[in-house]
């Protein structure tokens, strides 16, 4: 993977940008004003985010995903972050024929759903993802890959299957290498 230079990233004109954040000079970032990335992070390649998006530290998108904020955003706390594929959708239209849908088709005949999507600190989603707007994937939580996550979850669970269900409690053991490696770093 070719990273892009620091220098062409302060060009971009994010809104914040941590350091020695790494994106892919194959990832596409639409509005770097309305994203702001924390210490450490890192897009893939092939990797879409647009709208309004908050990323933490130490946060991981990896290949292919797309992370469309739109107007109510999307926030990754600390230390979460996207395996392959992953779709996190803040704006979606409504598909049940209630109103048309697509960019090409004037507000007035549509009705979008606008709700603001948040991944906790140590969150995980695994490969093929999708998140719904609305939906808060809270601290610790762990989504197996390809799970539809519609529902918001509660704290420190596994999460798998379409739509999402709570399947195991998981560990708590990285929250002890997350103060290591902190007191490690900020030294």
């Amino acid at each position: 993977m070719s990273w892009l230079p620091r220098e062409k990233l302060l060009e971009m004109g994010f809104a914040h940008l941590g350091r020695d954040v790494k994106i892919s000079d194959h990832a596409i970032i639409y509005e770097p004003g309305k994203v702001s990335i924390g210490d450490f992070s890192r897009i893939d390649d092939f990797c879409t985010i647009s709208g309004n998006v908050v990323i933490g530290r130490n946060v991981h998108i990896a290949v292919f995903c797309n992370v469309a904020g739109g107007i109510p955003g999307i926030t990754f706390e600390d230390f979460s972050g996207l395996a392959y594929g992953c779709q996190v959708f803040a704006q979606s239209d409504d598909y049940t024929g209630r109103s048309m849908t697509n960019p090409t088709v004037p507000d007035r005949f549509k009705k979008v759903k606008m709700a603001a999507v948040h991944l906790g600190r140590h969150v995980i989603l695994g490969t093929n993802v999708i998140v719904f707007p609305g939906v808060n994937i809270a601290e610790g939580c762990s989504v197996g890959a390809q799970a539809i996550v519609m529902t918001s979850t509660k704290p420190w669970g596994v999460y798998v299957g379409a739509p999402a269900k709570r399947i195991a409690e998981r560990l708590r053991n990285l929250l002890e290498f997350e103060r290591q490696y902190l007191a490690e770093t900020e030294n």
